[in-house]
């Protein structure tokens, strides 16, 4: 069975959502739509207060190269533009919209007809794709143009499509590729199209067999594109451990996936592309996992970006009395949330609800140099070496001990038989040493 070689955990998985087929949620009375939604530069606004906007109207540009431009997901008028508070916790600009109606923009085709026929050049997929604003939808949201410009001296011969979906509780992606099967095989072959290879693997843990036959009996009609059963484990999902498992290449340290002729996408990326393409949707809405072992609904939803996360625990059931934590994303690499009506954003995979019981650390005690923190790293790092870097502030060290090249699963906190908070230093330690690096190359 196709797995990484290095580290990995297996969480208790509890896709609890699993049987839930997608709803369409309900469109809120106010959106808040962020204008940095990406992992690059803010985009900058192009409406103002009062103006009325469609869904699908573009309301901020994404100026720099590594930027996506922002659609409006209702039709109403702009309240204001003015600071939120965002899933980092921090303020952030952000698009009021009290919404009027629900018209689109009227070049979106809205048919549910699947649409196979590319007929867009490999520039004019790239071109569509950065005006549409997609982004990779796994978490890290880095714009998906961006990826299909090859570097000059790199090259590129293999897509891989990511449908691993190893978080514990998020089924947000298991449900896409079970509905959405068809469109995400199209939109893996316009993303094939337009990176200039003629060879895409998709791979989905063993834990998915439903999915597994579905896209594979599927893929028979697509030239080009293998569906691969992986083992189940934990950080499978990450781009160097699923290009380890497919492929056997591995990424250098400090390096992208392109070093060894790979780009990675995922499986709901794949099917915003088709949409984008063949639809000329833009990015304003998204499949979210809203799950917990209290909720009474655990669901998928089709949510519109900028929709308050209360809004879709609300239709699960509601906060259930218990609720400890409030998580946006998976229980091992998401964010605590401060508060619920955080909105939702091209990157929201799910939104997680633990029971108080489960949110108490246990109390840190001293190193026992078990090892465990070492053993079960997927990027053969020394977290316990590294944490300590951080906290003694010793942050040239923790550079030359490739800091950087952590992924944050966490798989070295979930495993520690002393609480260490090891993930917790090293973030800031990661911090640091990246502020040295960028002042640094100002000199």
């Amino acid at each position: 069975m196709k797995t990484f070689k290095l580290g990995g955990v297996h969480p208790a998985e509890n896709k609890l959502s699993n049987n839930s087929p997608i709803q369409v949620l309900p469109i809120p009375k106010q959106v808040f739509i962020p204008v940095s939604q990406s992992l690059g530069a803010p985009s900058k606004p192009v409406v103002n207060k009062g103006d009325q906007v469609k869904v699908g109207q573009l309301i901020a540009k994404g100026e720099a190269f590594i930027s996506s431009n922002i659609h409006s997901s209702v039709s109403g008028k702009v309240l204001k533009i003015d600071n939120i508070t965002d899933q980092s916790d921090y303020p952030k600009q952000a698009i009021f919209i009290n919404v009027e109606g629900d018209e689109w923009d009227e070049n979106i085709d809205k048919s549910d007809k699947v649409k196979r026929e590319i007929t867009l050049s490999k520039e004019e997929i790239i071109r569509k794709i950065h005006e549409m604003g997609i982004v990779g939808l796994g978490g890290a949201a880095f714009p998906s143009h961006v990826k299909l410009m090859v570097p000059k001296g790199k090259k590129a011969d293999l897509l891989i499509i990511n449908g691993v979906e190893c978080e514990p509780y998020l089924t947000s992606d298991y449900r896409l590729m079970l509905e959405k099967g068809e469109e995400i095989l199209i939109g893996t072959t316009i993303l094939m199209k337009g990176l200039g290879v003629n060879k895409a693997f998709i791979g989905i843990e063993n834990n998915k067999p439903d999915a597994i036959k579905h896209l594979t009996n599927l893929a028979k009609d697509f030239e080009g594109i293998e569906v691969f059963s992986l083992k189940v484990k934990y950080p499978q999902g990450g781009e160097k451990q699923l290009i380890k498992a497919l492929t056997n290449r591995e990424v250098p340290s400090g390096k992208l996936p392109i070093e060894v002729g790979c780009v990675v996408n995922n499986v709901g990326t794949a099917f915003a592309v088709y949409e984008a393409v063949q639809k000329n949707k833009p990015l304003f809405e998204r499949v979210v996992t809203v799950t917990g072992k209290t909720i009474e609904n655990p669901s998928n939803f089709l949510v519109r970006i900028g929709t308050p996360s209360s809004e879709l625990v609300e239709k699960a059931g509601g906060l259930p009395d218990d609720t400890g934590k409030i998580i946006s994303g998976g229980p091992m690499m998401g964010k605590a949330l401060n508060m619920i009506d955080v909105p939702i954003v091209k990157g929201s995979s799910g939104v997680l609800l633990i029971e108080d019981s489960e949110t108490e650390r246990i109390a840190v005690k001293n190193c026992i140099r078990c090892a465990n923190c070492i053993s079960v790293c997927p990027m053969g790092l020394e977290p316990v070496l590294l944490a300590q870097y951080s906290e003694k502030e010793m942050f040239e060290n923790a550079e030359k001990e490739h800091i950087l090249d952590c992924m944050e699963c966490g798989s070295c906190q979930y495993t520690c038989p002393s609480g260490r908070p090891l993930l917790d230093y090293i973030r800031l330690g990661k911090f640091k040493v990246g502020e040295i690096i960028r002042n640094r190359g100002k000199k």
